[in-house]
């Protein structure tokens, strides 16, 4: 770990050792990104070159059976989530249960480039309950054709909440 990122951890109230016990992995941030996807708002999502292409064809797939899949997140930056987890603590929130649903910085997912939080239309983003919509059983149909798996079923071992719309491009 870099005193930068244990500065950071420090900052938050963040014990790394509680994060270790967890076996929660830290990712660095990858030295180029590409362009995965854009929304209608104009909002850039980007990936490593590889799972960019991946999504992009898992996208397309679903689109051809019918089924619509969209980002809402992708690539997010250490800088970012530190942001996203102090704004939590300053709402009042205790750490320990931001850490249930939100990475520490440096140990999300998502600062590989490689994480993705997938949507639908007419289904709240980021909830529970995408689980029950024709997207998600897609998505465990087929999500591994396209290298990406499921992060965080229920019961997992890292300890976070049931994400069923967060799922990381593994292949290699």
């Amino acid at each position: 770990m870099t005193p930068q990122l244990a500065a950071r951890l420090a900052e938050l109230g963040i014990d790394p050792q509680q994060l270790a016990a967890r076996g929660l992995q830290e990712y660095a941030e990858p030295e180029a990104l590409v362009v995965a996807d854009s929304n209608a708002a104009g909002r850039i999502f980007e990936l490593i070159a590889p799972a960019a292409v991946a999504w992009q064809r898992l996208r397309d797939a679903a689109a051809a059976d019918g089924v619509t899949l969209f980002l809402v997140s992708a690539y997010r930056s250490i800088a970012r989530q530190h942001e996203i987890v102090a704004a939590k603590l300053a709402r009042g929130q205790n750490i320990n249960d931001i850490l249930r649903v939100s990475a520490a910085p440096g140990f999300s997912e998502h600062h590989s480039g490689r994480a993705i939080d997938i949507g639908t239309p007419g289904s709240p983003v980021l909830e529970q309950a995408f689980e029950n919509t024709p997207a998600f059983a897609w998505l465990l149909a087929h999500a591994a054709e396209f290298g990406y798996t499921l992060s965080y079923p229920p019961g997992n071992a890292s300890g976070y909440l049931y994400e069923p719309w967060h799922w990381c491009w593994q292949a290699g």
